[in-house]
């Protein structure tokens, strides 16, 4: 340690109380302790969550490409917050209508964040109506109703 550091036989606590404090200019381990990303987060942890969608939406891709890439606002059954969720798949817009239940997960990109070109996004849909949206695009089921 660094020559203002408490040396000797009973330095330990000393020791152990300057290390505690200087963590805190860890980044990492401050959002971790204090649980700023568990607060943040609208699923709260979960790795899915239930929701109704509100409203379809286009969302613009970054540059250099160039596309309107289909979103649903889709708010949570658990906490009320609304969210946007990208749709993957040929034809998934067409699946999905206004206050259809819906399953939503994280999209997979780095550090829990938006992925790909889609900016500010960092959810997808995989179920509509308990049905899942792969087999709804595929065409092998039909969407139940309700």
């Amino acid at each position: 340690m660094g020559s203002k550091s408490p040396k000797g036989e009973f330095a330990a606590r000393q020791l152990v109380k300057k290390r505690k404090k200087f963590r805190w200019h860890d980044r990492y381990y401050k959002r971790r302790t204090l649980r700023l990303d568990v607060k943040a987060d609208p699923l709260q942890g979960a790795p899915m969550a239930r929701g109704i969608v509100l409203e379809k939406v286009g969302v613009e891709s970054k540059q250099p490409n160039s596309a309107i890439r289909k979103c649903v606002r889709t708010q949570l059954i658990k906490n009320g917050r609304s969210v946007t969720a990208f749709l993957p798949g040929d034809g998934a817009l067409n699946v999905v209508d206004e206050h259809d239940e819906v399953i939503v997960e994280g999209i997979g990109g780095s550090r829990g964040g938006s992925m790909g070109d889609i900016p500010g996004v960092r959810w997808k849909v995989i179920m509509i109506n308990g049905v899942s949206l792969k087999e709804l695009v595929y065409g092998r089921k039909e969407k139940p109703m309700r």
